[in-house]
């Protein structure tokens, strides 16, 4: 226990000296393009707030208004008395928009992948997932206990060798959707007929492409056409594109109950503020009835990739309003974020762990509140900094 301190510091300084050392910003304004971080106006190019709706006057308006009838905390978990009409209302409405029987809302989007891997799979069952998975859906299958099978990035080849070779009765195949630090997507359709083949599970986490894909903004399987047939288990969370809080985890009505009476990040935590419930409701709304947002995005996402092909950088391959920019050493793009930060322009360097050796990047993402002036200067800046 002694060595206990002198054990930590040095791993704090060996982090510092590969340029791995991490940091929170301290932001003293709303959640938008234009920020007061630090202390410092700045223009922001790292939120997962897809479509401009967390700082939306509607949505405030909702969260205000629920608050006052039901108050801040829902004071107990969803089965005690934390189960709001709110809650209730939004779990029907989210089914109905991704076209599923049910819907199970949770607190994240980490405790949705927890709560339902470890639901449904256990020791001497199989779990196939992508290699560059959300981090929640590695843990989820660590925990479950299952055997974990990663295949290489969206080669279906892999995966149908790996299957090849397994004997479980029980299988999962777990994905990203759209994948949170490269903005790819997963060949969902491939998948789900391999997990019909199979007869396994098929899960797609939908985080970053909820909101955003597909005709009505239902995300990624909309956009493929995938039902709940071809794909049980769907998660999405309602803090990127949908500007609030929290997660859902979509269905089967046996799958919903079933987890209502074995997911345990569902059982023993606190619901989620009714307020957040509303507010959700209402950014709902706005999705469905406000096109413009998800096309003025489209709109950004091509005059940044124009401009980032024209300057000579290399893009890894995205359509989503995730853009990253390949810098590989971590050394490297830690200056350039700070060179771009000192001009007051806010972008991530995403490093390893968080990405594999060798692939350090910045992170670019867009907002459908960003216009193209900020692009441009976005642009002009990057030009300067690489």
């Amino acid at each position: 226990m002694q060595n206990t301190p002198l054990k930590l510091k040095a791993f704090l300084k060996e982090k510092q000296s590969q340029h791995l050392y991490r940091a929170p910003l301290i932001s003293e304004s709303a959640q938008q393009p234009a920020m007061k971080i630090n202390g410092k106006d700045i223009l922001t190019f790292c939120s997962n707030d897809y479509l401009g709706l967390a700082n939306h006057p509607d949505v405030i308006t909702a969260f205000k208004q629920a608050a006052d009838k039901y108050g801040v905390g829902s004071g107990a978990a969803h089965l005690i008395n934390g189960h709001s009409i709110e809650h209730q209302l939004l779990e029907e409405e989210l089914a109905e928009f991704t076209g599923r029987e049910r819907v199970l809302l949770f607190s994240t989007g980490y405790m949705a992948n927890m709560g339902v891997v470890n639901a449904i799979m256990e020791r001497g069952d199989s779990i196939f997932a992508d290699r560059l998975n959300h981090a929640s859906l590695i843990d989820a299958s660590l925990l479950s206990k299952a055997k974990l099978q990663r295949y290489a990035h969206n080669d279906i080849n892999a995966l149908q060798k790996r299957f090849a070779k397994t004997s479980s009765d029980n299988s999962l195949i777990l994905s990203d959707g759209v994948f949170s630090m490269d903005g790819d997507c997963a060949p969902v359709t491939e998948l789900a007929e391999i997990a019909e083949k199979n007869k396994a599970w098929l899960m797609i986490d939908d985080a970053h492409g909820f909101g955003v894909l597909g005709k009505n903004g239902a995300g990624l399987l909309e956009q493929q056409n995938l039902s709940q047939q071809h794909v049980p288990i769907l998660m999405a969370t309602l803090g990127k594109a949908f500007g609030t809080a929290g997660a859902f985890i979509a269905g089967s009505d046996d799958l919903i109950e079933y987890l209502i009476q074995t997911a345990r990040t569902y059982i023993y935590t606190t619901a989620m503020p009714p307020a957040i419930a509303a507010a959700t409701r209402t950014s709902l709304k706005l999705v469905q009835q406000k096109d413009w947002r998800r096309e003025k995005l489209d709109s950004l996402i091509k005059q940044f990739k124009q401009g980032a092909n024209q300057l000579g950088l290399e893009l890894m391959p995205s359509d989503t309003p995730i853009q990253p920019i390949l810098i590989g050493d971590s050394k490297k793009a830690l200056r350039i974020s700070k060179q771009l930060k000192q001009q007051g322009i806010l972008v991530t360097a995403i490093r390893p762990p968080t990405v594999e050796q060798g692939t350090a990047r910045l992170r670019v993402t867009l907002s459908a509140n960003h216009n193209n002036n900020h692009i441009k200067l976005l642009l002009d800046e990057l030009s300067k900094a690489i």
